[in-house]
């Protein structure tokens, strides 16, 4: 009922820039925070940055100053600006949303298939 589908990874130089999109669809009555996580080969999934439906946002200390997330309510998107990549940031990045389907009355969770993100020396 509910799809988030991530966009926009891709291959980088170490320095570069990149934006990631997630769009959520479905049967949606509304969306409360809505984030980026990542996951490199051999770790566990850790947060990049959230933002609440206010605007409020979080961000991993790694990435603070680099990345900047922003969200288009009417569009049900989230983006996630990466700026000065570096090779450590090389992962599989996931959007995830707290979504409230229509004729129910409580929030879930939700998480998108996953877009790599690759950055070279």
């Amino acid at each position: 009922q509910v799809q988030l589908v991530e966009s926009g990874g891709g291959l980088v130089q170490a320095g570069g820039s990149l934006r990631l999109s997630c769009a959520a669809s479905g049967s949606i009555f509304s969306i409360n925070g809505m984030g980026w996580y990542r996951q490199a080969p051999g770790k566990q999934r850790e947060l990049v940055a959230t933002i609440t439906s206010g605007g409020s946002t979080n961000y991993a200390d790694s990435v603070k100053g680099r990345f900047t997330i922003s969200r288009d309510n009417a569009k049900n998107t989230v983006y996630l600006q990466m700026n000065s990549l570096k090779l450590e940031d090389t992962a599989v990045y996931y959007c995830n949303a707290d979504i409230r389907l229509k004729w129910t009355n409580m929030y879930k969770n939700y998480w998108g298939q996953g877009t790599q993100v690759t950055v070279s020396s």
